[in-house]
């Protein structure tokens, strides 16, 4: 998953107001990060499942699995990858978003 833009790694607080303001509701904010946050997480999961599948072996030793450099590379870069729910804050923030109710006339 490329990230176009620099996203925290670590939690920032933020005032809910500011939050609720494109939605008018904190509840339907909550929901559309949640749902964002979800898609982004399992886009990275499918994405290094992927990348993980060349190293699969049905016979893997101890000593294959611990000398493998490259899937650990690849492993310790996604681990650095700043959580798909910052990153879906910030896209939010950002109104990167595209959202829409059940009922809402366009």
């Amino acid at each position: 998953m490329e990230i176009k833009k620099k996203v925290p790694t670590n939690t920032i607080t933020r005032d809910i107001k500011d939050l609720a303001a494109p939605t008018g509701n904190i509840y339907e904010t909550v929901v559309i990060l949640y749902k964002r946050a979800n898609q982004i997480a399992l886009a990275e999961k499918k994405e290094l499942a992927k990348k993980l599948e060349d190293f699969r072996s049905d016979r893997d030793t101890m000593e294959e699995v611990f000398e493998n450099r490259e899937q650990i590379e690849i492993s310790k870069y996604y681990e650095k990858l700043p959580k798909p729910d910052l990153i879906a804050i910030s896209e939010f923030e950002d109104g990167e978003l595209f959202y829409r109710t059940a009922g809402q006339e366009e």
